[in-house]
């Protein structure tokens, strides 16, 4: 009976390093409504959003946690992510990003040409782990910050 209970007790331990969860990670609550400055229909996620009118981010989540499904998971085990932006200001538009509770790559961007120089601006961005992850979006000294939670959904078993 106790070597039962070993191996029950082994069966169920895992090798995977689960980040510490999001009630440690200071996340950024989006807006019930989208800044008075942009059009409801010009900024993806608008409702969902956070900024003003020089810099906005759209479509965030709500309690600012990612929970991504499979189809959001790249080969790679990154987590790719759609957000709308909206720029206020003509002038490079970048952004980056880093683990605050753990050691990562940085993000990866996705800011595909053909949105103009202001206003609407789609991009992809890419997580490659799980945790607790602060982005930021530049364009010039105009700069927007928030921090998200990012996690995989876990599948029932």
């Amino acid at each position: 009976m106790i070597t039962a209970a070993v191996l029950s007790v082994t069966g169920c331990t895992s090798t995977e390093t689960t980040p510490p969860g999001p009630q440690n990670c200071p996340v950024t609550h989006p807006g019930r409504s989208g800044p008075s400055e942009i059009p409801e229909e010009s900024l993806f996620g608008w409702d969902r959003s956070y900024g003003d009118g020089r810099l906005a981010v759209g479509g965030l989540w709500p309690d600012g946690v990612i929970d991504a499904g499979p189809d959001f998971i790249e080969k790679d085990g990154a987590i790719r992510m759609k957000f709308g932006w909206w720029r206020g200001s003509p002038g490079a538009f970048e952004i980056t990003g880093r683990r605050l509770d753990g050691s990562a790559p940085p993000l990866r961007a996705d800011i595909p040409d053909g949105y103009g120089d202001t206003g609407f601006q789609a991009t992809g961005l890419y997580f490659p782990a799980e945790g607790c992850w602060e982005v930021t979006g530049r364009i010039g000294a105009t700069r927007l910050v928030f921090v998200t939670y990012v996690m995989k959904t876990r599948q029932p078993r």
